[in-house]
């Protein structure tokens, strides 16, 4: 079986890396997966054998995602949509696909509704099944104008809508109220996650307050109210490690390294992160759903400061569920500053050890059953 995955990531990088476990677990279960990723390269993501046909990228300006840049760095027109279309087009005539599976639109990705609304009918002209893949918690839009067009297109052109969650947690429609209406089309995998890693033995991490921001292109406030909170926190005496990923700029980097006092690391994203979860003393982080899975799968106390700028739900939502469940800590990005997240890092370690949620973390797996079995 063929499937032919299109991706698109604007500003962090938890598409990506979610759609890249999809992609292995397609693999794995013997489907030839091509990815066409509408993104700017991300350094360190493994789709395994999947191959890439790598789209004219695309990036939102900053974190209200009213701008996007091309390739060059300048708004994208008409000029270059045609571009991009035509390139999505040709990706499905070259690859041929048994299955055509979509990350996220029509429920996000609205903008990029001039490529894949042709994708999508040239996939029916041709016979080709088509699904989207789609996290459990959607930024919260209630237009009912939007709702019902996302209503018609999933009507008209989706076999199967594959949500990466666990009704028992939350149930689709929390956040898409005309859930009912594509009820037939709804599959849940439950959540994707990484497989739970080997625990070799090392120093990195243990006991550690590790500090991460997933890429990082909305990440710096928070890696520098972590450098103010440490001296205020009840972890002051311990190793603090900040993980900037691949998306802060050279320049701000320099500038935390300088700034890092005895007692802090301050590093590229790393690898090996869900190792350094599952040894460290606490985790401090926004609330992607990427992190947060790895969150739940390393079992470690964790404070969360989800990501609210532009209106943005999806990680407030997520995080004041698993709150409720005591699973984590929330600091309100709001109110960041070294005051408030030494507040939550203390009373994070005050609290009890967080008990696991009966959570299924093997949505890859179940994803490519659906797909390959099931669609």
């Amino acid at each position: 079986m063929k499937i032919l995955f299109h991706v698109q990531h604007l500003l962090g990088i938890g598409h990506d890396r979610r759609a890249a476990l999809v992609a292995r677990g397609l693999a794995a279960a013997g489907a030839a997966v091509t990815l066409a990723r509408g993104g700017h390269p991300v350094p360190g993501v493994d789709y395994g054998p999947a191959a890439v046909i790598q789209l004219p990228p695309v990036r939102a300006a900053d974190g209200s995602f009213k701008v996007l840049l091309d390739e060059h760095g300048a708004p994208i027109d008409d000029a270059w949509r045609e571009r991009r279309r035509a390139a999505a087009l040709d990706a499905l005539e070259s690859v041929a696909p048994d299955v055509l599976l979509v990350e996220s639109f029509p429920f996000a990705r609205r903008a990029f509704r001039f490529e894949l609304i042709p994708l999508l009918q040239a996939a029916r002209a041709r016979g080709v099944r088509t699904a989207v893949s789609v996290r459990d918690i959607l930024v919260t839009k209630p237009d009912p104008a939007r709702l019902e067009e996302v209503v018609d297109t999933v009507t008209r052109f989706v076999d199967r809508v594959l949500v990466h969650g666990d009704p028992d947690l939350i149930p689709f429609g929390a956040t898409f109220p005309a859930a009912d209406r594509i009820a037939d089309r709804i599959v849940y995998t439950g959540y994707v996650a990484a497989p739970p890693p080997a625990l070799a033995d090392g120093a990195d991490g243990r006991g550690e307050v590790v500090v991460s921001v997933g890429g990082g292109a909305v990440g710096v406030p928070l890696l520098r109210a972590a450098l103010g909170a440490r001296p205020l926190s009840t972890a002051r005496g311990g190793t603090w490690r900040l993980l900037a990923g691949p998306d802060v700029p050279d320049a701000d980097f320099a500038a935390l390294v300088a700034e890092a006092p005895p007692g802090v690391v301050v590093e590229r994203a790393r690898r090996d992160f869900p190792a350094l979860l599952a040894r460290c003393r606490l985790s401090v982080s926004q609330a992607g759903y990427n992190t947060v899975m790895d969150l739940l799968q390393a079992g470690c106390r964790s404070v969360v400061v989800p990501f609210a700028t532009g209106g943005e739900t999806e990680q407030a939502t997520r995080a004041r569920l698993l709150a409720g469940r005591g699973r984590l800590t929330v600091v309100d990005e709001a109110t960041l500053s070294p005051a408030t997240l030494a507040a939550g890092i203390d009373a994070a370690l005050a609290a009890p050890e967080p008990a696991p949620l009966p959570m299924a973390l093997d949505g890859a797996a179940q994803a490519a059953r659906i797909l390959t079995l099931n669609i």
